[in-house]
């Protein structure tokens, strides 16, 4: 019986791949036209222009270091990994109004799987990082349905291999809105660009929602017009603008009944909460010189959820706010050396709430420099990073604890 069915699986194959073949022999089929394109990785499109593909990977690879405290520089631990893995593909089908773009991630971190940490609503493995599909009837208007970025704060919308630091700052990872499934629409002119969402509000890849929504709006300013290419989204500037460029924008958010901490990332809530987030960032680029800033915010009614099986268990949204600024020069070698300050604080009911008297959210500071040897644009790059970490126990209004962290990192890609 089982060689029966090794024989018949072993017929079908040879089948199929005889008719690929002859598929593919024929003398009419459509031409496929590959080309490259500098740090836009390599494509292919049909003769008759019905197809086209374009693609691209990158990886990032990671050695770091964390230190005990600030005074004792032992080691507490290593990080030795492939930090990201990624690939994108996009194109258009039938004609180039219709486009899509999907990115999958291989690495542990890529894949927001933390072993227990895993909830419910998102439980398991995402390779699937983006899978969206736009309709751009011209060239101001962009319309999109499926999994992206939300338009968020500009340093989370900047891909991460697009960073002149090794990893974003605490800020971003406190507050930003990250992916969600939904609507997706994008209006641009010179001056003005206006981005909205309307999406589920439980992050990507959620196998649970609730009739509850998520609503986001983003406005940029651009007052001396726009930037050399998507100079505006790439940190440093490796354009050398030749004139100043200034983006001042914003962005809301209101999330319905949310079911996770963060919103679209974070472990399960005991029960739902409405959350409003915040921020406003600026942006300026001249001949080598950038500098970036932002201020986040996240409000709720009441952050505590408690599980009503066990009052002693907690879980809860972090509300507060977040500033973080970082600046940048780029000598001509290609050689760029930044500098960031970046500071978390909680509201007060995540450290002197009567209702949770064991939680002790603190006030989280860091000092960054960082060194950037740019071969290719950020397709190849080396970086290295120090960090000093400060925390600060706002229920004693006293310090906490720090540490001391060095990064060396290799990102190449195509």
């Amino acid at each position: 019986m089982a060689k029966r069915y090794a024989f018949r699986t072993l017929y079908i194959i040879i089948v199929c791949l005889f008719s690929f073949h002859l598929t593919f022999a024929q003398k009419d089929r459509p031409a496929l036209n590959f080309y490259t394109k500098k740090q836009k990785g390599f494509g292919l499109v049909t003769s008759d222009s019905v197809f086209s593909l374009n693609f691209q990977f990158r990886m990032q690879n990671r050695a770091g270091y964390v230190s005990k405290t600030d005074t004792d520089l032992a080691p507490e631990s290593f990080e030795f990994r492939v930090r990201r893995l990624r690939m994108k593909f996009t194109g258009f089908v039938i004609n180039p109004k219709f486009t899509y773009y999907f990115q999958l991630g291989f690495s542990r971190g890529d894949m927001d799987w933390r072993g227990p940490d895993n909830n419910r609503v998102n439980n398991s493995p995402n390779i699937i990082r983006d899978a969206v599909i736009y309709y751009n009837p011209n060239s101001k208007l962009r319309l999109g349905f499926g999994q992206t970025k939300l338009p968020g704060n500009r340093q989370r919308v900047v891909s991460s291999g697009d960073q002149q630091f090794f990893e974003r700052s605490i800020v971003n990872a406190r507050f930003t809105l990250d992916r969600d499934f939904g609507f997706f629409g994008h209006y641009t002119t010179k001056y003005v660009i206006l981005r909205g969402a309307l999406t589920s509000g439980e992050g990507r890849n959620s196998d649970i929602s609730n009739n509850g929504m998520a609503t986001t709006g983003r406005i940029e300013f651009l007052p001396f017009g726009p930037f050399t290419g998507e100079n505006d989204y790439v940190e440093g500037d490796l354009e050398r603008e030749k004139t100043l460029k200034v983006s001042l924008a914003t962005t809301y958010s209101h999330n319905e009944r949310a079911l996770r901490q963060a919103g679209q990332l974070g472990n399960d809530l005991y029960d739902s909460r409405t959350m409003n987030a915040f921020e406003v960032d600026l942006l300026a680029k001249y001949q080598g010189w950038a500098w970036y800033t932002e201020y986040m915010d996240r409000t709720t009614v009441d952050p505590i959820t408690i599980n009503p099986a066990n009052v002693s268990q907690i879980s809860s949204v972090y509300t507060g706010y977040g500033f973080m600024s970082q600046m940048s020069y780029l000598f001509k070698s290609n050689l760029e050396f930044a500098a960031r300050y970046a500071t978390t604080r909680p509201s007060s009911k995540l450290y002197d709430n009567a209702n949770a008297p064991s939680l002790n959210e603190r006030q989280m500071e860091n000092y960054e420099l960082g060194v950037t040897r740019y071969f290719n644009g950020h397709r190849l790059k080396v970086q290295g990073g120090l960090m000093y970490s400060k925390l600060t126990n706002l229920r004693t209004s006293s310090f906490d604890d720090g540490f001391m962290s060095m990064v060396f990192q290799v990102e190449l890609g195509i």
